[in-house]
C-alpha cells in the first residue's frame, strides 16, 4: 500500500510529467516492464497516477531469449503484476541472437533494435501513442558518459531526453521517460516500501558491456575525485541542453536563407554558410543530414568535424558519410546528396602518362605543371598552396614521374605516418566516396606512390631541412 514516502515520490514524478508535457489526458500509454526495479517502479507510479493524468495503461514485456529460465521467470513475474493490477499485457519473446547474426550487430545493438520494434508493434496494436520506459537519472548520467567516451560531441551532452521520437521499422515511436527525475536508488526504495520484489537481471552485474563498465567502474572512480559528480554531470547536461536548444532555434531560423532542401539533396550556399559561427554550421549540417536520412543514427561528431575541416578546401573535394551520403565541395556551394546522384567533379582517368620535368602535361581533363623551386622559395610560399599542389624533395623522387589511376594492391606511407598503408584503406579513412576513388589521380615514381592528389603526399618524399632542390606539382582542370 502507498505510504507518505511513496506518495511524495509519485507527486515528484507527476510534477515532472506535467513540466515536460509527457502525456495528455485521454491517451493510452504502453509501459515497458522488464521486471527490474526501475520498470516495476515506473509501472506502479503510473498506475497510481493514471486517474489524475487521465491516461490508460497497457503493459509490454519481451523475452530476449538470452537468459534461459531466468528470462522465462521474468516474463511470468510481469504477467503476474499485470493480473494483480488488472492491466492488459502483451508478453512475448523474440530471438535476439538470430537477429544479431542476420544484421551483423553487437548484441547490445541487436537487443535494442528488436526491443523497440517489438514495443512499436505492441503500441500500434494496443492503440497507444507513447511508450514509457523506466530510465532514471542514473541511466541518464551513464548515457552522457558513454557519449563522451565515444566522442559524440556537444550534442551527446544532452544524454537521455524526457521524450524521444525514434525511427523504427514501419514508422516512428515516441518514447517517454517519466523517471528521469529519480535516482535508481529512489526507484529501488519505492519498490521496497511498496512490498514489491523486482527481479534482478544478473547480466547487469557483468562488466562486459560498455554501460556496465561505466556503471560499475568509471562512476565509482570519478566519485573518488568528486563525491558530487552525478549532480555535476546533471547540471552539465541541463545547461548544454539549454544551449543546444538556442542553437537549434537559430539554425532553423536560418535554414531557408542558407539551405535549399529537396527530397534527394541539400544545397548549401557557400558564402552565406562560411560567415556563420561554427556552432550554427554544425547544427545546420546535422539538420541537413537528418532531412535526407530521417535520423542521425551512426552520424558521429567525427563526421561533422571532417566536413567542418574541409569547408575551405578547393572545389572537387568530397567527404563520404554513412548510408552512402556524400558532402561535395563545389565552387560556390556545398552539396549533400547520396553518392548515386552526386556528380563527381573529377574526370575519368584512363591509362598512364609520364610527366614533363619541368613542363606542362595534359592528362584526362587535367593540366599538370611541374616546376623546380629553391628551398627559400618553398619556405616563402608556405609549402603546399592547396590540395591540388604539392612539393617534394627532388633528389628523392627521381627524374621520371607518371600519373595514373589507382591499382589493386597500391600502398603508400601517408605524410606523418611511420608505416605504409594500403591505398584503399587510406581512401576509406579519408572518407573519399567509393565511386570517386578510381578518379583520384596518383603520382608515382616507378612503383612508389608520391602523392594521392587532393589528399596526401608520401612521408618518404617530403621536403626536408636538408633538401637542395624542391619539385613542385600543381593540378588544374582543363
Amino acid at each position: 500500500m502507498p505510504n507518505e514516502k511513496t506518495s511524495l515520490l509519485e507527486q515528484k514524478v507527476l510534477a515532472y510529467i506535467r513540466e515536460k508535457k509527457l502525456v495528455s489526458p485521454g491517451e493510452k500509454v504502453l509501459v515497458a516492464v522488464s521486471g527490474g526495479a526501475d520498470s516495476v517502479c515506473l509501472l506502479y507510479v503510473l498506475e497510481g497516477l493514471k486517474q489524475e493524468l487521465g491516461i490508460d495503461l497497457h503493459i509490454a514485456h519481451m523475452n530476449h531469449r538470452l537468459r534461459g529460465r531466468d528470462a522465462e521467470a521474468d516474463a511470468r513475474y510481469v504477467a503476474g503484476l499485470a493480473k494483480r493490477l488488472g492491466i492488459l499485457a502483451t508478453v512475448e519473446s523474440r530471438d535476439v541472437k538470430v537477429y544479431q547474426e542476420q544484421h551483423r550487430l553487437s548484441l547490445e545493438e541487436a537487443a535494442r533494435e528488436v526491443r523497440y520494434d517489438f514495443l512499436s508493434s505492441v503500441a500500434k496494436e494496443a492503440g497507444a501513442r507513447k511508450v514509457a520506459v523506466g530510465h532514471t537519472a542514473d541511466d541518464h548520467i551513464e548515457t552522457l558518459l558513454m557519449h563522451l567516451i565515444r566522442g559524440s560531441g556537444m550534442n551527446g551532452l544532452r544524454g537521455l531526453k524526457p521524450a524521444t521520437n525514434l525511427k523504427v521499422s514501419g514508422g516512428s515511436l515516441t518514447v517517454i521517460r517519466p523517471l528521469l527525475c529519480l535516482s535508481r536508488q529512489e526507484a529501488v526504495a519505492y519498490c521496497r516500501a511498496r512490498g514489491l520484489k523486482p527481479h534482478l537481471d544478473i547480466s547487469n552485474l557483468s562488466v562486459e558491456p560498455l554501460r556496465n563498465k561505466v556503471r560499475h567502474n568509471l562512476i565509482p572512480e570519478l566519485k573518488k575525485y568528486n563525491s558530487q559528480i552525478s549532480q555535476a554531470l546533471l547540471r552539465l547536461s541541463r545547461t548544454s541542453a539549454d544551449d543546444l536548444d538556442f542553437i537549434d532555434a537559430e539554425a532553423r531560423r536560418l535554414m531557408n536563407s542558407v539551405l535549399k532542401v529537396s527530397k534527394d539533396s541539400v544545397v548549401i550556399e557557400k558564402k552565406s554558410f562560411l560567415v556563420l559561427y561554427p556552432a550554427l554550421q554544425r547544427r545546420l549540417l546535422r539538420l541537413s543530414i537528418e532531412s535526407l536520412l530521417g535520423s542521425l543514427k551512426d552520424i558521429e561528431a567525427g563526421h561533422i568535424e571532417d566536413i567542418i575541416e574541409a569547408l575551405d578546401k578547393p572545389a572537387g573535394r568530397a567527404i563520404g558519410l554513412p548510408f552512402g551520403l556524400c558532402f561535395t565541395i563545389e565552387y560556390d556551394r556545398y552539396v549533400l546528396a547520396p553518392e548515386s546522384i552526386s556528380l563527381c567533379p573529377l574526370p575519368v582517368l584512363a591509362g598512364e602518362k609520364e610527366l614533363k620535368i619541368p613542363g606542362r602535361t595534359k592528362f584526362c581533363g587535367w593540366e599538370i605543371d611541374v616546376a623546380m623551386v629553391t628551398p627559400s622559395q618553398f619556405k616563402k610560399e608556405g609549402g603546399e598552396a592547396n590540395d591540388f599542389s604539392a612539393c617534394f624533395d627532388f633528389a628523392s623522387v627521381g627524374r621520371k614521374l607518371t600519373v595514373r589511376h589507382r591499382l589493386p594492391g597500391d600502398r603508400f606511407q601517408p605524410l606523418g605516418m611511420a608505416q605504409p598503408k594500403k591505398l584503399n584503406v587510406f581512401m576509406i579513412g579519408a572518407r573519399i566516396p567509393r565511386k570517386w576513388r578510381p578518379r583520384v589521380p596518383i603520382i608515382c615514381s616507378g612503383d612508389d606512390i608520391l602523392w594521392v592528389v587532393g589528399y596526401r603526399i608520401d612521408e618518404r618524399y617530403k621536403v626536408r631541412p636538408d633538401t637542395d632542390k624542391v619539385l613542385r606539382l600543381e593540378f588544374k582542370r582543363t
